[in-house]
Formats: structure tokens, C-alpha cells, sequence
């Protein structure tokens, strides 16, 4: 359509636009219904969770009963179960093919299993059984080899078809919580370790690269799938921290928004964001780039969410909690699921552009990040502000009364990095 841009013939468009990006704004926020399902049939608390690497409708899930279900996400439905160890599922994770998946328990077992259901009159059994001398807290399988690392007392690297592993690494002596494979430079490794430290290994050399040391333990860390370089650890100090492991003096970015330890953290298969699932009860998603979230989940029944996993075509998230339930969301909450006609896709895109357009205007970015919390949350964040804004207040009262120089300015992404160690 030919269109003359003369400002002239347009006196109104601005006012008009804003109008337009007001409503979208606010039909946004009544659209928003994020929650879709939830998969109930577990008789424990949600553990751990391990997506299919090659089918969208299939994700694993394993309890603190050492049940684990695999589950039809288009039907949301189990189908089917399997009694695979004595304890608490501590990890579990899928081969890169998806023919089969692993397990790792608190009976010091790792435990490989077929994808498909055993045939008719067949017995549920798995394929390779491994014996350990110490619990494993988790494992993570190589991306492209068949090879997979597991993690407890030491980070041991094992051939498929070997019982004893080919190598393994340590770095002091204490209990290693988590091991994730790069999947971008597959031969890389991250482990965080109760002692605080991070450590990042390289699967080609015998020994570790380099480690930083925190303020508090990391609970779990989870790599970019889009920058190589990039991971982000969830801490214990109710923030995550986004790294480049070839400068790890000070992280990236500084993510704080929880009110309690954060438990695990999972990326969007665009790398653009990541959500994490938190003690305090709640989901939220965060931008990579950005210090706050621009959404947090929750609902009266859920509680402790200690597992949580981003779907592979960036539409859902999946969270498992203590009460025996996985939850099935939206990663965008008023996004309109189904077929869309090409009217409603170009109304979508306008009024997408539009509140791009107005976004830092006052009366939009109010409607925009408004958000119900509840009681318990609001309180926490209300009683946090109070201390953070205290021990500013003693910071410049110190500086104010001392000797100028000789109380350096911190930056808060420095505050909680205690050391590096190569």
C-alpha cells in the first residue's frame, strides 16, 4: 500500500499509537494465564527431570521414592513407570540419541535403561548396571560421544561399555552437587561443589582448568546452548550469577529477584533467557542480559520447586516441587496457543512493536511489570529492600566518617566472588 509519511496528514499518530500500545499492554496482562497443567501420579517429591533429546512430548522424572515416569506431555499423561532405585532418583539424564537414559541413585548404583517399554511378558530391567563405592549426586551425558560424567565424591568420567571410569577428577575434598557437559565445546565440564567452589574441567586433560570460589554454595549451574563460554550458576544466596569462564574475576550479571535459595536453572534453547526454580515457592524467568525477572510463576498449592527444565522448542517450562507434582507452563504467559490466522499474527506483531515503542513510558511499564505475589513473598522482598537499603546507609555513614581512599567503592557484581583459583 502506497503511504504518504508526511507528518502533516498525520497530526495525531503519536497520541494514537500510545492509545493502541496502552491497550495492548493491559490485554496482555488479563490474557496472562501461564499455567496449563499439571502431570500428578508421583508418590514423592519431584527430584531431578531430564528432557528427550530428540521428541518434544517426552520428559523424564524421578522422585525421592526411586520412582521414575516418563510421561506423554500431548496427552499429559505417564506412560510408564519405573521402580529403578532404592532412595531418592539423586540425577538423571538422556543419551544424546534418546535410545536409552540414565540413572543415578542413593544405593551408590548407576543404572542405564531402555526409552521404549519392555515388549509383552518381558521383565522392566536395565541394560547396564554400574556399583559405585560412594553416592552419586548426579550425571550429565556428552553430547555427541558415549560418554558420561558423574559427580559425588569426585567427578568421574566413564565409557558406555567400561565399568570402572576412565578418569577421575578432584579438586579438595568435599561433595561435588552437580556436573553439567558444555554443549557447544563438548569436551568441556562444570561441577559445583558443596565448599563453595565452581570448577570447570577439560575432558582431554587429566586434570582441572580453573575454579572460582563464592560467598555461598552454588546448587547447580547450566550452560549457555548459544555462547560457548557463557554458563549460570544458582546460588545459595538467593541470586544466580552468569559467568564467562575466561574471565571469572566478576560475573557477567548479577540476577536477583528470589527470596531464598535457588535450586536449579535451566536455559531457553535460544539462549536468550534462562528460568529458575527457587526454595521460596516460585519460578521465575530471567532475561540473560538483565539483573531482574521478567516473570515469576506460582500458585497456593506448589511448594519448593527443586527441578526445573526449559521444553526444546522454547514455548513451555516444566517445573517438579515437593508435592508430588510437575507442572506444565508457558514460557510466555499470554501467548495465544493453537493456530493463529494471518490477521491475528500481524495484530500479534503491531502490537508487539507498539509496546516496544512505549515501553519506558510510565503508565506502560507500570501495567507492564505489575505482578501479584504472594503474602509470604512480598513480605521477604518488602523486609529485604529494608536491609539492603540499611547496610547502604552504614556503607555511607563508614565512608563519610574515614579517611577519603581508604574504603574502596565494591561493585556488586565483585561482592560475591571470593577468589579465583587457576
Amino acid at each position: 500500500v502506497p503511504r504518504n509519511y508526511d507528518p502533516a496528514l498525520h497530526p495525531f499518530e503519536v497520541p494514537r499509537e500510545y492509545t493502541r500500545a496502552l491497550n495492548a499492554t493491559k490485554l496482555e496482562r488479563v490474557f496472562a494465564k501461564p499455567f496449563l497443567s499439571s502431570l500428578d501420579g508421583h508418590r514423592d517429591g519431584v527430584n531431578c527431570m531430564a528432557k528427550h533429546p530428540k521428541s518434544l512430548s517426552t520428559v523424564l522424572s524421578g522422585a525421592c521414592d526411586g520412582e521414575v515416569k516418563i510421561w506423554n506431555l500431548t496427552k499429559r499423561q505417564c506412560i510408564r513407570t519405573i521402580q529403578a532405585h532404592e532412595g531418592f532418583v539423586r540425577g538423571m539424564c538422556a543419551r544424546f540419541c534418546g535410545t536409552s537414559f540414565f540413572t543415578v541413585g542413593d544405593d551408590k548404583t548407576v543404572k542405564q535403561w531402555k526409552m521404549e517399554s519392555p515388549e509383552y511378558g518381558e521383565e522392566e530391567e536395565p541394560i547396564h548396571t554400574i556399583l559405585g563405592k560412594t553416592v552419586y549426586t548426579g550425571i550429565d551425558h556428552h553430547w555427541k560421544e558415549a560418554v558420561f560424567a558423574t559427580c559425588g565424591h569426585q567427578v568421574d568420567i566413564w565409557d558406555e561399555q567400561r565399568t570402572s571410569p576412565m578418569c577421575s577428577l578432584t579438586w579438595g575434598f568435599d561433595s561435588i552437587s552437580s556436573v553439567k557437559f558444555n554443549p557447544i565445546e563438548t569436551y568441556l565440564l562444570g561441577s559445583c561443589a558443596s565448599d563453595r567452589n565452581i570448577v570447570l574441567y577439560d575432558m582431554r586433560k587429566s586434570t582441572p582448568l580453573k575454579k572460582v570460589i563464592l560467598n555461598m554454595r552454588t546448587n547447580t549451574l547450566c550452560w549457555n546452548p548459544m555462547e560457548a563460554f557463557v554458563f549460570t550458576a544458582a546460588n545459595e544466596d538467593y541470586n544466580l550469577y552468569t559467568f564467562d569462564m575466561r574471565f571469572l574475576e566478576s560475573p557477567v550479571m548479577v540476577h536477583m529477584d528470589h527470596v531464598s535459595a535457588v535450586l536449579d536453572v535451566d536455559y531457553s534453547p535460544t539462549g536468550k533467557e534462562f528460568v529458575s526454580a527457587s526454595f521460596d515457592k516460585s519460578v521465575r524467568i530471567f532475561p540473560v542480559d538483565k539483573g531482574h525477572s521478567r516473570e515469576v510463576y506460582h500458585t497456593k498449592r506448589m511448594q519448593h520447586v527443586i527441578t526445573v527444565k526449559w521444553s526444546s522448542d522454547s514455548k513451555y517450562i516444566l517445573c517438579g516441587s515437593d508435592e508430588m507434582n510437575i507442572r506444565l507452563w508457558k514460557a510466555n504467559a499470554s501467548e495465544k496457543l493453537g493456530v493463529l490466522a494471518p490477521r491475528e499474527k500481524a495484530a500479534m506483531n503491531y502490537n508487539q512493536k507498539l509496546k516496544e515503542k512505549f515501553q519506558y513510558h510510565p503508565q506502560i511499564r507500570r501495567i507492564a511489570q505489575h505482578r501479584h505475589l504472594p503474602k509470604s513473598i512480598f513480605c521477604q522482598i518488602k523486609e529485604q529492600r529494608i536491609m539492603r537499603e540499611a547496610r547502604r546507609r552504614k556503607e555511607l555513614n563508614r565512608r563519610k566518617h574515614s579517611k577519603p581512599g581508604s574504603m574502596p567503592f565494591v561493585s556488586e557484581r565483585k561482592k560475591h566472588i571470593v577468589a579465583v583459583v587457576k
